[in-house]
């Protein structure tokens, strides 16, 4: 028998850009905050007098601890549901914790290792790698795209070529900071998928735990100290979780309903030159004048990416 059904168009939906005259200007403001957040976070970590894996242990450790209350009283009815029928769901926050904690694995040690200009530079390059993973699985993206893309990781190349030069110990800096931004693509690609049914609040909850979990495993299998620290250290681990965890990546979520994934992730990149400048004036930690150029040339290749994104 023949299907006399006719096929409807196709049509696709328009991304929906806010119109930043209703935004509330307090949205601004706190998207500069969050923005600070961020900034403060490589410098902290490379003036706390801490192991780098136990910073990483206790900065998702406490947010763990603070998150609980809330998701055990508040969410535990959906806690409940997400361990017993929403196995799917479950395995990819768990997986999403683990490269979250992969991420920090391999950026705080190399904001020892090499300046923090190149780390954080070279560590914000998620969305690149956002942009590699989501073509490899079929998404197609605007020409604009890869050519941010390409102009990011020439800046990339200049960037490794200039602390080549400087000692082997820059260069290994310079891919765990590579590392880290492929590992946050991928917590970011897959918290995503779990944010489609999952409150901010339990799924946090949860890939924070993992992530402080596996954190843990990690410095008892390498010995690393998790106590002994002054009091000084503690307070920066205390002001690290705070200012980046909390400050930078709550209120980024908070505004980005208003002003728009395109605006928050545009604003975000300022976290290369802010990191830069107050390591500059905090800690006196001037990167050799050449990485400045190969700084703005990644930094101008992500912001062709985030605004051909905004596009699409």
């Amino acid at each position: 028998m023949q299907s006399s059904a006719t096929t409807a168009p196709v049509t696709r939906t328009p991304v929906h850009h806010p119109d930043l005259a209703d935004v509330p200007r307090v949205d601004f403001v706190l998207l500069a905050l969050a923005v600070s957040g961020v900034a403060f976070s490589a410098p902290l970590i490379s003036a706390t007098a801490a192991p780098v894996l136990a910073i990483a242990f206790w900065r998702n450790c406490i947010a763990t601890g603070v998150l609980s209350p809330i998701a055990l009283l508040r969410q535990r009815a959906e806690l409940r549901e997400l361990f017993t029928t929403g196995r799917r769901t479950l395995l990819l926050a768990l997986t999403a914790g683990v490269f979250l904690a992969a991420h920090f694995a391999m950026w705080l040690p190399s904001l020892r290792m090499t300046s923090i200009a190149s780390s954080t530079a070279l560590c914000t390059t998620t969305p690149l790698w956002t942009t590699v993973i989501l073509r490899l699985r079929g998404h197609r993206a605007p020409r604009a795209v890869w050519i941010g893309t390409a102009l990011a990781f020439a800046g990339v190349l200049l960037l490794t070529g200039v602390d080549f030069t400087l000692s082997p110990r820059d260069l290994a800096g310079d891919g765990l900071a590579l590392g880290a931004g492929l590992a946050a693509s991928g917590y970011f690609l897959l918290g995503s998928e779990v944010r489609r049914t999952v409150s901010t609040t339990a799924y946090t909850f949860v890939c924070y735990a993992t992530t402080a979990l596996l954190l843990l495993v990690a410095c008892l299998a390498s010995g690393t100290a998790l106590t002994g620290f002054s009091g000084t250290a503690w307070l920066q681990i205390v002001l690290l979780t705070g200012c980046a965890q909390f400050l930078g990546h709550s209120l980024s979520n908070r505004v980005v309903r208003t002003l728009g994934p395109s605006m928050v992730s545009t604003a975000i990149l300022l976290e290369t030159p802010g990191a830069a400048l107050i390591a500059a004036v905090w800690l006196g930690q001037m990167p050799p004048v050449a990485v400045y150029p190969a700084v703005a040339v990644i930094l101008a290749g992500l912001l062709v990416v985030v605004r051909a994104n905004r596009s699409t």
